[in-house]
């Protein structure tokens, strides 16, 4: 290397997921079977057609395939401004409360980028997504990290945060339904975070992409009133219309707010393939029936995930909410999972990347059909 990498990079390493993908393809390329993944919570079934019907018939079209605006054409803008309205109760104004984006997980860090200097403080949920530690890190903030426990539901503990120095902090990350807990979200404990970040001047950053998965109550920390005083929140197609592939995402919030986000975001790429765009207004179109036939086959799914867990002895939640099941194993859960990794050929998700209090949990993904479950199943029943 003719010049060393930026100190900040010093600060995280590469993406635990993508570190294991690439040991799982190297073991699998040795293997007569390949391994059974039951990490990543990628969804496995089909986008909704009248979607990749219009990608497909759009990107056949002339004039479709140069730049597009920064700030997403019109349609989807009112299309997720339409969705907020119909499934949250929340009415947001698409020219100037929405930014479209390339998959929510970018606005984790372009969010960062355009409000956290150097030294600025951020509240960090502990179990919590990685990614909203490595953000922090890279833009030189300080993590501060809160607990969750599963003595207290997996909600903040805001007794306890109440009595933290929360001198400097600018930000907090916030998560339900939870990942990697499935711990719901509930009316109560976004107004208790929309009065916490107003009283405290903190920005409460609400990552709500599994609000209909396992639930048929989809809720918006944006409906509680006063929440644009503080709030924003991010969104997305991949889980609830099964298109992660697509990255197509959102981040919704007061319009000054918005503004300054476009700042960084503009410097960034230049605005999102047009027949993708118009793919996502179809998406964004699905009612009901939508949501109920897919979280009948998620309930199947996390019954096959419970027979493993039973298995394992595991303690869980079985009306948990979202992709996962999360499960208390005890001390032994990394080596639990290493264990089913080389011997069985399953992988399961050890809970200590997400943070000190996921150390004795172990995570599935529901992103596998029943019989792959199943068949799990009976490849760890004969190990163990």
């Amino acid at each position: 290397m003719i010049i060393e990498p930026a100190a900040r990079t010093l600060s995280v390493q590469e993406y635990y997921f993508s570190k294991k993908n690439k040991e799982i393809a190297r073991l699998n390329a040795g293997r007569g079977t390949p391994v059974i993944n039951l990490g990543i919570g990628a969804p496995d079934g089909r986008p909704p057609q009248a979607a990749i019907d219009t990608l497909c018939e759009s990107a056949q079209k002339s004039g479709v395939h140069a730049y597009q605006s920064y700030v997403g054409i019109p349609e989807l803008r009112e299309a997720f401004a339409g969705w907020y309205a119909r499934y949250y109760g929340v009415t947001l104004d698409p020219k100037t409360e929405i930014q479209p984006l390339v998959g929510s997980k970018e606005g984790i860090l372009i969010l960062s980028l355009a409000f956290l200097d150097k030294g600025d403080k951020v509240l960090v949920p502990d179990p919590g997504y990685p990614t909203y530690t490595s953000a922090t890190r890279l833009v030189e903030a300080e993590m501060v990290p809160y607990d969750l426990r599963e003595d207290n539901g997996w909600q903040p503990d805001f007794e306890a945060l109440e009595k933290m120095d929360l001198s400097g902090v600018k930000m907090m990350w916030t998560n339900y339904p939870n990942m990697p807990t499935g711990a719901p979200a509930t009316r109560g404990l976004y107004e208790k975070l929309v009065d916490f970040g107003r009283r405290h001047g903190i920005m409460i950053c609400n990552d709500n992409p599994y609000s209909f998965i396992l639930n048929d109550e989809p809720l918006s920390i944006l409906s509680v009133p006063g929440a644009r005083d503080c709030c924003v929140e991010l969104n997305s197609l991949s889980k609830a219309h099964n298109m992660s592939g697509w990255r197509i995402g959102m981040i919704a919030g007061a319009q000054d707010v918005i503004a300054e986000f476009l700042k960084v975001k503009s410097q960034m790429d230049s605005g999102m393939f047009r027949p993708l765009q118009l793919a996502a207004v179809e998406a964004l179109k699905q009612g009901p029936e939508w949501f109920t036939a897919l979280n009948d086959e998620y309930r199947r799914r996390r019954v096959a995930a419970a027979r493993i867990f039973d298995l394992l002895g595991a303690k869980y939640d079985s009306g948990s909410q979202g992709l996962f099941l999360w499960g208390k194993v005890g001390s032994g859960a990394a080596a639990l999972s290493d264990k089913l990794l080389y011997e069985a050929g399953v992988f399961i998700t050890p809970g200590f990347i997400f943070g000190h209090n996921g150390e004795e949990y172990i995570r599935i993904s529901l992103c596998s059909k029943v019989e792959v479950l199943e068949k799990a199943y009976e490849l760890i029943k004969n190990v163990l």
